[in-house]
């Protein structure tokens, strides 16, 4: 569909300044974006699967949704999802995969995906290849979910989630292959720290082969590269019950 394809510009990992903000990325094959849908928002209209395509954007595969209206989009592609089958979304709808509808409304132990964590906003959680989440209970206004990750959350009962698992599970066990593989992806080479000569990064120098020899790890820029080191998202914990690292709970309780 070219009215939902765009050409994606390339950044190479550079910032608006065209300093290197993220290394390793450049070069890159020709891709097309493809407008997804995450809303999911025709309610109360069928649609019809017309095709299962390839999308190099991300590691599940997408559907191409012709509906009743003469609309098309695409979506992402659940497990078990073929051609011809029909999908809809709103209250009321069948728990059927590929379709769309609140969660309040979602038996608990269903595998869900695209799942929206502000109602309207838009899929949040669980759109990679193979991830799903587990509907596990309810209360007060909330639905509890089980993530990927072994971490339950608190999401409201009126956010929209997609039925079914999200299809191509075995995207984790393919193998690149070659080094040119990588690049048409636009990986560029990593080179190690410690293969490298101390005015290019803290961890070079050396006589023969060394450590890191020092006191942490540090990044190519004199930053520390292990431990913590980003800010927790306080405004979230409220509504995480039990994180995914065992012995961590809720800060709130």
């Amino acid at each position: 569909m070219k009215n939902l394809k765009t050409i994606k510009k390339k950044h190479s990992g550079r910032d608006a300044s065209g300093q290197v903000a993220v290394r390793h990325q450049g070069g890159q094959h020709k891709r097309y974006f493809r407008a997804i849908d995450y809303k999911r928002n025709k309610f109360g209209i069928t649609g019809k699967v017309v095709s299962i395509e390839y999308d190099p954007n991300r590691t599940c595969d997408i559907a191409l949704i012709q509906y009743a209206d003469g609309e098309k989009r695409y979506i992402l592609a659940p497990l078990g999802l073929k051609e011809n089958d029909t999908i809809s979304s709103g209250k009321g709808v069948d728990i059927k995969i590929g379709n769309a509808l609140p969660l309040s409304e979602i038996p608990a132990g269903t595998f869900v995906h695209n799942v929206e964590l502000t109602p309207g906003k838009g899929g949040q959680l669980a759109r990679g290849a193979g991830t799903g989440a587990i509907v596990s209970s309810k209360e007060s206004g909330f639905v509890f979910l089980k993530l990927p990750s072994s971490e339950v959350r608190r999401v409201h009962e009126n956010a929209i989630a997609t039925i079914g698992q999200v299809g191509n599970i075995d995207w984790k066990n393919e193998v690149i292959g070659k080094a040119g593989r990588s690049r048409h992806m636009g990986r560029r080479p990593t080179v190690r720290g410690v293969a490298q000569n101390p005015r290019s990064h803290p961890h070079g120098g050396g006589e023969a082969r060394s450590g890191v020899g020092m006191k942490y790890p540090k990044t190519y820029a004199g930053r520390k590269a292990v431990g913590k080191t980003r800010k927790p998202k306080k405004y979230s914990d409220k509504y995480i019950v039990s994180r995914r690292k065992a012995g961590k709970h809720n800060p709130s309780k």
